[in-house]
């Protein structure tokens, strides 16, 4: 822009117009090798002359140019679209839903296993399930303030002559929900989860696979709760995550995010909510960082960040604290008369006229009553991208409980077709994903392709098998067959595997605690 100012580098006879930093010598430079070169028009027009673009790389050994090769090799190989069109999980179609994924038989074992996972990890944490629109009228994300600061994100359309959206997002919809009727402190805290249909209008540019995506689903969860309860669910929060993801064999790292120049509520708030954050961060004995100045307009956050089998990062888990939502939607709960007065989110102390916004102006509160403080929370994250990311994680090596490929029945010759059917339909009964080979090829051929196709188990099945209602039992990446298993024991071992840790039935009955009165809530 006029009157800016640029940066320019100059190496010997060189004089590169660009942010840098540049070496200050060649010589530093002791391996380089080209990746990919590609054809580009001067200043992007296609009327003027064409250029070559390089693409290098740089190191100061040539060890370190070789470990990097290794890791984009590993990379690629472990690539989830080159994975999921191996497997037969999803793929996009550009000339029908460009950015959506199709999801096939095989994919959606998956993705169902994956809401599985946290609805049964829900029901023991005392979330409760809630399903909301896909769309909504403007006025809804008006109030919300997204159609102030998220527009161009969002799909809008006209139904009979007014604006509406498909939503980006489920907390809106949570905020209608506990407005619907009058709260109680003794209801806090309340905690709904959300796996509703998201859409937003990312750019074609910047669509990827599906890291990122325009159709998506979430473990979306918003716990709505009391200032005094804000350590213990957010403490609650940071160990589901760390349950999830220790399931995964995923390592993450913590962050505190603090406020920001531009936020909403008094300083106070903030301060008191940092606080509460902190507690609960150093509760967890891990250790963490803060990133000053970080955290979202409308509270303070705590970012994990988790690193996958080749080292990379990727955020996914979040838990965040929110003093604006409330506002707007005028929420609030009866407050206990028998405790202290509880802090209440005021407008006035909202800086830079945030109070003052469409929707965002609630009445003042009468006595007896305060505003809960909203923790918008999620795990997984997207569902697409946490199987992008689980993908190749495992390298399409699928542990057995969320495998799309549990176990493929391969009988020796068509005479044992009828037992592999059998066998086949044992395992299913038991909530297994069984498959019998009956196409034409020899056993080793079969075997081969059961191999390269990651099932985790093979069966081989023929007359002494069907005589003696067994298998010939192969486990994924074993050398050698692992012998002959009964079919009875062998299908109710799988039936217990297909549950991951984090699903195993609580047999003994837990240690009752008896609660102060004036903590409050139902949780």
């Amino acid at each position: 822009p006029h009157g800016a100012s640029t940066v320019t580098y100059r190496c010997g006879d060189l004089v590169d117009l660009c942010r840098g930093p540049h070496l200050p010598s060649a010589a530093w430079v002791k391996a380089f090798a080209v990746m990919k070169s590609s054809s580009s028009y001067w200043r992007g027009s296609a009327e003027k002359e064409s250029l070559q673009r390089i693409y290098g790389v740089s190191f100061p050994s040539s060890k370190e140019l070789r470990v990097h090769t290794r890791k984009l090799d590993e990379a690629k190989a472990r690539d989830h679209r080159r994975i999921g069109r191996q497997q037969d999980l999803f793929f996009f179609e550009a000339t029908a839903s460009p950015g959506s994924c199709f999801w096939t038989a095989h994919g959606t074992r998956i993705y169902n296993k994956l809401t599985e996972l946290m609805r049964a990890e829900y029901r023991r944490r005392g979330f409760d399930e809630v399903i909301t629109p896909n769309i909504y009228a403007a006025g809804l994300f008006k109030r919300s303030g997204h159609a102030d600061n998220y527009r161009d994100d969002m799909y809008g359309f006209k139904v009979e002559g007014e604006e509406w959206f498909m939503k980006p997002m489920n907390c809106p919809g949570h905020c209608v929900i506990y407005g619907s009727r009058p709260r109680s402190y003794r209801e806090l805290p309340l905690r709904l989860a959300d796996f509703g249909v998201l859409h937003r209008n990312e750019l074609s540019g910047t669509l990827s696979g599906l890291t990122r995506v325009r159709r998506f689903q979430q473990d979306d969860a918003h716990i709505f709760c009391t200032e005094a309860q804000l350590r213990e669910e957010v403490s609650a929060a940071l160990a589901f995550v760390f349950d999830i993801y220790e399931l995964f064999g995923f390592e993450y790292s913590l962050a505190l995010s603090t406020r920001p120049k531009r936020a909403v509520g008094s300083e106070g708030l903030w301060a008191r909510a940092e606080t509460q954050l902190v507690q609960a961060l150093d509760a967890t004995g891990k250790r963490w960082k803060v990133n000053k100045g970080d955290g979202a307009f409308y509270g303070p956050k705590v970012d994990i960040t988790l690193r996958d089998a080749l080292g990379r990062s990727h955020q996914c888990g979040t838990v965040q604290l929110d003093f604006q939502l409330p506002l707007r939607f005028d929420l609030r709960y009866q407050a206990d008369t028998g405790c202290p007065a509880e802090a209440a989110l005021t407008p006035e102390a909202s800086p830079g006229g945030e109070a003052d916004r469409e929707g965002a102006h609630p009445e003042p509160l009468p006595p007896g009553f305060a505003r809960p403080v909203i923790v918008h929370r999620a795990i997984l994250g997207s569902l697409e991208r946490m199987t992008a990311v689980l993908c190749e994680h495992f390298a399409g090596r699928w542990p057995f409980w969320l495998s799309p490929r549990q176990c493929i029945v391969v009988p020796v010759s068509e005479d044992a077709f009828a037992y592999a059917e059998y066998v086949r339909g044992v395992l299913r009964a038991r909530g297994l994903h069984a498959e019998a080979s009956l196409g034409s090829g020899t056993l080793g051929k079969k075997i081969r392709e059961a191999q390269v196709a990651q099932w985790n188990y093979i069966l081989v099945v023929g007359r002494e098998e069907e005589q003696r209602l067994s298998v010939s039992l192969r486990q994924r990446g074993s050398e050698r067959p692992l012998g002959s298993r009964g079919l009875a024991e062998l299908a109710e071992e799988l039936e217990e595997k297909n549950r991951p840790g984090a699903l195993a039935p609580q047999r003994r009955l837990p240690p009752f605690v008896r609660r102060a009165a004036s903590s409050g809530g139902h949780g």
